[in-house]
């Protein structure tokens, strides 16, 4: 991966590929850095957070234990 940070003197921008990206598949960015410093980053979301959410009744709560127990085992099965 190459990354740069450039501060371009003219409209025009010419970029050098190198020979091991010739026929691959690449990503090209464009954007001012000084746009992304003006927002504002969320929070990070714990799954912590989420606890208690679901707002279940004891045998929805059963029911969903269960259900994930299943899902999990599955895991287990070759395929």
């Amino acid at each position: 991966m190459i990354r740069t940070v450039i501060t371009p003197e003219k409209q025009d921008v010419s970029i050098h590929i190198p020979e091991n990206y010739i026929g691959k598949r690449i990503e090209v960015l464009l954007y001012a850095i000084e746009e992304l410093e003006g927002e504002e980053n969320p929070t990070k979301i714990k799954t912590a957070d989420f606890r208690g959410k679901l707002k279940l009744s004891t045998e929805q709560y059963n029911d969903f234990q269960l259900h994930l127990k299943d899902i999990r085992n599955e895991w287990h099965n070759d395929i």
